[in-house]
């Protein structure tokens, strides 16, 4: 009863937080207004997602160290990507921030004193990851529902298979992403999550699961962001050989041309790949390591190629 009400508490005070921000947000004009590479029409609140920040910074206070590696990452990586939804940021101090508070990350989980090529292996992965995350961060429901999922699945292995971190920490994430969500997940979203947004939760996942695959020895436990890790991958390949700027938004993820070029509904999209990667987590869990991780990757690249060779012609044809 005390940790349900708790629990309740704990909503109340991350949903004013968010709705205090929506409001105050739209009065000081931190806007997501649509331009040509935008998959939604209207002017929306940008920034929503630092509610997940908030909630970090709460299971902090009360479970953890405001000087840990993690939380001062979190806070570094938070502070310039809320800066470059307020006011554009130079990329090359968002990527020294990115790698600032990876490298962080990896102090507080004990492989900093891992082989530097290890290191720099790992931090170009996790730093991919994350701006992985902040690119699909572009319709409704999609940030909110797939992180839902996987944090659902790493609080079930977390009870179940690897105790790999606090249960309380994915309790707040969880509340979190429920509270984003009544706000972002709808047609009409009241707010998006915003770089601040889309780069926090990506960090917080990327460290759990990195966090999980060191207690459970395995990088194959990788399989809990399969979904995000193969599109997003394929995607920034598919652009390199079209020789393209990586830096500047486009329209080539395969959510995105369902969404603009095949006109699914917003939340259908979003729902598709919540179920995928909730299909991905439950097979993990069910049968773990590398032959079934190798099999979700395969797969998936399989449909992502069958996907593009039927409807990418769409997105030629329209741009």
């Amino acid at each position: 009863m005390n940790n349900l009400i708790a629990c309740l508490a704990l909503f109340i005070v991350l949903f004013a937080v968010e709705y205090l921000y929506i409001v105050v947000a739209g009065k000081r004009k931190v806007l997501d207004i649509p331009h040509h590479q935008s998959s939604h029409t209207g002017v929306v609140v940008r920034g929503g997602g630092i509610v997940f920040y908030v909630a970090f910074l709460l299971w902090t206070l009360f479970h953890g160290s405001l000087l840990s590696g993690g939380f001062i990452g979190l806070t570094v990586l938070a502070a310039v990507s809320f800066l470059d939804d307020v006011n554009n940021v130079n990329p090359k101090i968002r990527l020294v921030c990115q790698f600032t508070a990876i490298l962080l990350m990896f102090y507080h989980s004990g492989l900093i004193s891992t082989s530097p090529h290890v290191i720099l292996l790992l931090s170009v992965a996790c730093v991919g990851l994350m701006n992985i995350y902040n690119f699909m961060d572009g319709i409704n429901g999609m940030t909110g529902g797939y992180s839902l999922v996987v944090t659902l699945a790493l609080l079930y292995v977390n009870e179940r298979q690897v105790a790999f971190t606090d249960s309380s920490l994915l309790v707040y994430v969880i509340l979190a992403l429920l509270v984003f969500n009544f706000f972002n997940f709808r047609s009409r979203a009241k707010c998006f999550a915003g770089d601040v947004g889309s780069m926090s939760i990506g960090f917080i996942l990327v460290y759990l699961v990195l966090r999980l695959a060191l207690r459970g020895e395995s990088m194959s436990w990788m399989a809990m962001l399969v979904v995000y890790a193969v599109d997003g991958g394929l995607t920034i390949l598919h652009r390199i050989l079209l020789h393209e700027n990586l830096m500047k938004p486009h329209k080539k993820h395969a959510y995105q041309i369902m969404a603009n070029e095949l006109g699914m509904p917003h939340l259908a999209v979003s729902g598709i790949y919540m179920a995928l990667q909730a299909v991905c987590c439950a097979w993990y869990i069910a049968s773990p390591g590398y032959l079934t991780f190798c099999l979700q990757v395969g797969l998936l690249v399989a449909a992502y190629l069958w996907f593009m060779k039927r409807y990418y012609h769409l997105h030629v044809k329209k741009s």
